[in-house]
């Protein structure tokens, strides 16, 4: 079968490979029908083996974290209702030796990378979304665990912070979006979400006003940089800041200490994969069907750009979409 597979230079090239014909157990075989180029595919190959990121283990180096498609054979232990159905993979759930990648014809996974979409669904339509959906549902578990009920996302017209929009008002939690124009804040509106503030010169006190009405002392970052050095400046005081992404990696993030100090602030890292919901097994499957019950919200269906087949690869990963699109590999 035909799949793009990473070289020892961190390089991707088309090969042909053998084609899994049977589900190990706990797996199941997915052909493939389109599978999303994300953020995090082009900045974990940019970084230098030297630092010492192993590769996903995955059989024939095949590449790619992200794809949607129609569940043909499940092994052992694999509950029988996986079977003929479509599914939306995130193949950092859970690593195996048997994994395929998903940039390939037919991939092979563990059961619990996988999500049921709806009959009706488009496979397209779910091609890069179980990661920000996962990300948003453990992110969300593990602040009101901690006893937070508000939270401040910036990026927040970005594909995970859609996922949090849609999750949020599902379990009717406060949220307040931040968003660089005045059409994504109008998109936003216009999906039913309130609190959207865009990041115009002055945002931060009308950040301010509004952290400190819902009590938003939770910070879902996606962004770094000088917004999220902005957005400290406007937090309550014993606010904590989840830092998950750089998109804004060209500056550095500066507010002096005695701001940590007076405002008592905590800086952590999150990830969607060291995260409680993920590591540990049977809430990690309970997420899964959670997320079944309410994956049709249109706030979680990825934002489709071009479509690329295999043979384009170096295009695919050279697009950059407006609006949050992604790159889309066809099968």
């Amino acid at each position: 079968m035909k799949a793009i597979c990473v070289t020892a230079a961190r390089d991707l090239e088309v090969r042909e490979v053998p084609t899994p014909t049977e589900a190990a157990a706990g797996h199941v075989l997915i052909e493939m029908k389109a599978s999303a180029i994300n953020h995090g595919d082009k900045t974990f190959l940019k970084r230098p083996a030297s630092l010492g990121v192993a590769l996903p283990e995955v059989q024939h180096d095949v590449w790619g974290a992200s794809g949607a498609g129609t569940v043909v054979a499940v092994g052992d232990g694999v509950p029988s209702r996986y079977i003929g159905r479509q599914v939306a993979v995130y193949r950092s759930l859970g690593r195996s030796a048997e994994s395929v990648g998903l940039w390939s014809e037919w991939a092979q996974m563990p059961y619990t990378n996988c999500l049921v979409l709806p009959d009706h669904a488009s496979a397209m339509d779910y091609s890069g979304s179980l990661v920000n959906a996962m990300t948003a549902y453990a992110f969300i578990q593990e602040i009101v665990e901690a006893g937070y009920r508000s939270v401040v996302v910036t990026a927040g017209h970005s594909a995970t912070g859609n996922a949090i929009a849609a999750l949020a008002r599902q379990q009717g939690l406060s949220a307040i979006f931040l968003v660089r124009t005045n059409a994504a804040r109008d998109t936003l509106h216009t999906a039913g979400i309130e609190h959207v503030i865009v990041t115009h010169e002055g945002f931060e006190a009308m950040l301010a006003e509004h952290s400190s009405k819902l009590g938003a002392t939770a910070v879902f970052d996606g962004v770094g940089g000088r917004l999220l050095s902005d957005v400290a400046t406007a937090l309550p005081v014993n606010s904590s800041i989840w830092c998950y992404g750089f998109l804004d990696a060209a500056s550095g993030m500066s507010f002096p200490t005695s701001l940590v100090m007076m405002k008592n602030l905590t800086i952590r890292r999150f990830s969607n994969f060291e995260s409680a919901t993920v590591r540990d097994r049977g809430r990690l499957e309970a997420a899964l069907q959670a997320l079944e019950s309410m994956i049709d919200d249109p706030l979680y269906r990825t934002r489709i750009g071009e479509t690329f087949a295999y043979e384009q690869i170096e295009a695919a990963m050279a697009y950059g979409g407006q609006g949050g699109t992604k790159a889309i590999l066809a099968a």
